[in-house]
């Protein structure tokens, strides 16, 4: 649960994130070509591991790349010395442009799933405690333990709906 709140800190938490994510692609490609920068088809390679590294290590839904023009354009506005490459922090910014509607989507379901699990969880506990056989295991659990044993089957379900979805 801690790892659940911990991504509830806001601003410095989402950029720390993708500043890891970004230093790791962009050194990546520095590492293997020697050069500073990136052109268009290193960019564009870098975007998609990017949105690789994302759809890996951030809770919700499955993030698709955008298409080569839109990086194609984004890159332009992004590109401050016009020289048609970006360097290390011209690819930082271009990055958080390019993503700043994913974290919404992020915090949108984290904040859904977790205010809305625990009262589900605890209206059916509730429900439950008439059932014959079920009843009196479930009242022997703690609301707490409950509520959080339903929110992870709950985050548990919607993973698997996103893998079939994919």
């Amino acid at each position: 649960m801690g790892q659940i709140l911990e991504k509830f800190q806001g601003k410095q938490w989402r950029e720390s994130q993708m500043r890891k994510i970004t230093d790791k692609v962009f050194y990546r490609f520095k590492d293997e070509t020697g050069k500073a920068y990136l052109k268009f088809e290193d960019l564009y390679i870098a975007v998609l591991l990017v949105y690789n590294d994302i759809n890996k290590l951030l809770p919700g839904p499955h993030f698709d790349p955008p298409s080569k023009e839109e990086v194609r354009a984004l890159m332009q506005e992004c590109d401050m010395n016009l020289d048609g490459e970006l360097d290390h922090e011209e690819f930082v910014k271009f990055v958080k442009r390019l993503t700043k509607d994913t974290f919404i989507t992020v915090s949108q379901g984290l904040i859904i799933t977790l205010a809305v699990a625990p009262t589900v969880a605890l209206l059916t506990k509730r429900t439950t405690e008439g059932v014959p056989g079920v009843g009196k295991v479930v009242q022997k659990i703690p609301n707490a333990v409950y509520a959080s044993l339903v929110t992870l089957t709950i985050v548990m379900f919607q993973k698997a709906a996103e893998a079939k979805a994919i």
